[in-house]
């Protein structure tokens, strides 16, 4: 399967909620960056690990989040990167809040597994909406 394959597959299993499926794909060493900025990880260093992603990250989106969605639109190849265009969606549970928000994310990988994730995003958005 081609990187493009293997990130569409990943987006698919996001959806359903096929949590295992997506940290399957990820490197053991993956460096996971959320856009300087976003409420979860303001400083824009990364987490190493998909525990630490789903520790810090899924598991947040899963209880504060009312229908937390990715959908992306396009798909572009770039070697051993992979960018996708989507939106974000859902409604924070705190403030009642729903979010229809831009977002671009750059993939890297290597040997058929995501070794590196960097998220760009409206951070101003997401953290009005949060």
């Amino acid at each position: 399967m081609d990187n493009v394959g293997l990130l569409k597959n990943l987006y698919e299993a996001f959806g359903r909620g096929d949590v295992p499926a997506v940290l399957g794909a990820m490197s053991p060493d993956i460096r996971w960056y959320e856009a300087e900025g976003n409420p979860y990880m303001p400083s824009g260093e990364a987490w190493v690990g998909p525990d630490a992603i789903l520790n810090n990250l899924f598991m947040k989106l899963g209880t504060e989040w009312d229908g937390f969605s990715v959908n992306p639109k396009s798909f572009h190849g770039a070697g051993d990167s992979v960018i996708v265009e989507a939106r974000y969606g859902g409604t924070f549970k705190a403030t009642g809040k729903s979010m229809d928000a831009q977002v671009c994310h750059v993939w890297d990988v290597k040997d058929g597994k995501v070794t590196r994730f960097k998220q760009y995003l409206d951070t101003a958005k997401f953290q009005d909406v949060m």
